[in-house]
């Protein structure tokens, strides 16, 4: 029997039906200035589309010239609602979301599930956000691709730089890092802090602290794998949902970073 994770925040964070999620994506992609860069990833943030969708899709359209190339995503976000021990797989055969199915990568599963920071979690994933806010982008940027979904929870940076070792392959892996910035300061404190933490990742420094971002585990994760595979950061996009389409009392921020 296949097992299917359905979308938990279809109709709350984008749209639930597939011809408007279609033109939002794509209105978004072509609201970019596309960059000369071919990513080997990328730091994507994570909120409702009216939010943070803008930052996203410039990430997702700076794929567009290996877009072809790519054939397996390995996609890294932090748990919000279910207390995880190191990093979560789910268990399942597909993620669905309205523009149809993605089949998940079980060979590479496999070839982690001896980590000891590696376990498998369905329950993370049922309700998690910001893994699924991400397939939409992916399906309308990429062709036929397997996903390898990880909940991280409580886990060593060095942890997270060792699941990437091992599933870092060449040109067809691409790896996402799902985050937003900081939380509910105001506008301006949201800028300087944001800022600060932007200049830490461009620069190759951790750990990221989670009050600083949210997926900061998986970030500095990343560091660490960028710093071995000599990797440069390149920050695509900054700005915080009193840009978009929120107030300036309480902010969330937002960053786009493609590392070639």
């Amino acid at each position: 029997m296949v097992n299917i994770r359905i979308p938990a925040v279809a109709g709350l964070f984008y749209p639930a039906n597939a011809h408007q999620l279609t033109q939002q994506v794509q209105h978004l992609l072509a609201g970019v200035n596309p960059h000369d860069i071919k990513p080997k990833a990328l730091i994507v943030p994570h909120a409702g589309y009216q939010y943070s969708g803008a930052i996203a899709a410039a990430a997702y359209a700076s794929l567009h010239s290996i877009a072809s190339m790519i054939k397996r995503v390995v996609l890294l976000g932090p748990t919000h609602r279910v207390a995880v021990y190191g990093l979560a797989l789910p268990g399942v055969d597909i993620f669905e979301t309205p523009l149809g199915s993605v089949k998940l990568d079980t060979e590479a599963a496999r070839a982690i599930a001896h980590l000891p920071q590696v376990t498998i979690n369905e329950e993370a994933h049922t309700w998690e956000h910001s893994l699924e806010v991400q397939l939409p982008f992916l399906q309308s940027v990429l062709g036929e691709f397997t996903l390898l979904p990880l909940a991280v929870g409580m886990a060593s940076a060095e942890a997270v730089a060792e699941v990437l070792d091992y599933l870092w392959g060449g040109e067809e892996t691409l790896i996402v890092i799902s985050s937003d910035l900081s939380h509910y300061l105001p506008y301006a404190t949201a800028q300087r802090v944001d800022g600060e933490t932007v200049q830490s990742i461009l620069q190759l420094q951790q750990p990221i602290d989670h009050d600083r971002a949210c997926g900061g585990t998986p970030i500095s994760g990343l560091i660490i794998a960028a710093q071995q595979h000599h990797l440069t950061p390149h920050l695509l996009d900054l700005r915080n949902s009193g840009d978009t389409a929120g107030t300036h009392g309480q902010v969330v921020g937002y960053a786009a970073i493609a590392f070639s």
